[in-house]
């Protein structure tokens, strides 16, 4: 049972999002038992319309709103033992299949769901890259917006300004992260004036019209050189991004990606600073499976899309991360992201 979301725009090319009406697409699990519905309130059946509906095989059942749509999908579903509800459904509608399924074992479409989407197709990472240079071209631009006596806030504003100038539909995030802000990883942006001599964590993303999003860090020192400490800790980081990418190929785990980013950094006596995985799927989500992470014994194929973003934090001082997106290949990966991944001084 998926519901309106990423699931469905990747199964149906449907964009939207869940509202109170049940939209819902019925697949059951053997094919050959009846064939995939859409249920949908009739009022929004015309904006089905150009979606390949047709060549999918996939029927179009409409209700009105003196209509259970619960039932109609209880007439479609048969008698199942077992249930798979779109990972992020609405609890009122997950509510509502239980009652009317009161005997069926509910359980997560995800684990399906995530195997064909963390396998990307040459369409998708195709899209992926135009994604990747398209942030690429924001990061470029950031002697534009990144300046002593500047906010946060208003750079972040310019920032999201110019990730819609360079091809994206919108900004998904802006972290502006500056001097101690730095050090927490998923900041936003805030009032905080920039001074000489900050380190700026710059982390940024957004969709495609496509629906695939983008996602890039790169870290800057504003107006001087930072201090030595400062150098020769982002040494570390930036050597520990490029063993961890060197790592990425067929065959390895993503615990053992993890592990190549993870261990020079523990090694120079930063490991309790980096406190984050070393990487997440991407896609027509931010964040999607598979996530690069200590004890995940997935093993890397090609075509998994994933962020390679070790990171060091010192609470109260600064931070620093290096983010690219990464695409497995037959005998390696692809970077998607090109720009400079040294210390940049604006």
């Amino acid at each position: 049972m998926i519901t309106p979301g990423t699931d469905l725009r990747y199964l149906l090319g449907m964009d939207g999002e869940s509202h109170e009406r049940l939209t819902c697409l019925v697949l059951p699990a053997a094919g050959h038992l009846a064939p995939p519905a859409l249920v949908v309130p009739r009022l929004e059946a015309p904006g089905l319309a150009g979606l390949p509906l047709d060549e999918l095989g996939v029927e179009i059942i409409t209700w009105t709103d003196d209509e259970d749509p619960y039932l109609l999908v209880s007439d479609l579903a048969g008698g199942p033992s077992r249930m798979g509800v779109a990972d992020a459904m609405p609890a009122a509608h997950v509510f509502g299949l239980r009652d009317i399924f009161p005997e069926v074992a509910q359980t997560l479409a995800g684990p399906v769901l995530r195997e064909l989407r963390m396998r990307k197709c040459p369409t998708e990472v195709a899209e992926l890259r135009a994604a990747g240079a398209a942030i690429d071209r924001v990061h470029a631009r950031m002697g534009e917006f990144l300046r002593v006596g500047r906010t946060e806030a208003e750079v972040g504003a310019d920032i999201a300004a110019a990730i819609v100038e360079e091809g994206h539909t919108g900004a998904a995030f802006v972290i502006v992260g500056s001097g101690p802000n730095g050090a927490s990883p998923h900041h936003d942006v805030s009032g905080r004036t920039i001074e000489r001599g900050d380190v700026v964590v710059i982390d940024i993303g957004g969709p495609l019209p496509s629906g695939y999003h983008s996602d890039c860090t790169r870290t800057y020192a504003v107006g001087a050189e930072p201090a030595a400490a400062v150098c020769a800790a982002y040494a570390v980081l930036q050597g520990a991004q490029e063993a961890s990418v060197a790592a990425v190929r067929p065959g390895v785990t993503a615990a053992s990606v993890d592990a190549a980013a993870r261990e020079p950094i523990t090694a120079a006596g930063l490991g309790e600073r980096f406190v984050h995985r070393t990487g997440h799927g991407i896609g027509l989500d931010v964040h999607e499976q598979p996530y690069i992470v200590r004890g995940n014994s997935l093993v890397l194929e090609p075509g998994m899309a994933f962020s390679v973003e070790p990171g060091v934090y010192l609470d109260g001082g600064w931070g620093a991360r290096i983010e690219d997106i990464v695409v497995v290949t037959a005998d390696g990966c692809e970077r998607l992201n090109t720009r400079p991944r040294d210390l940049v001084v604006l």
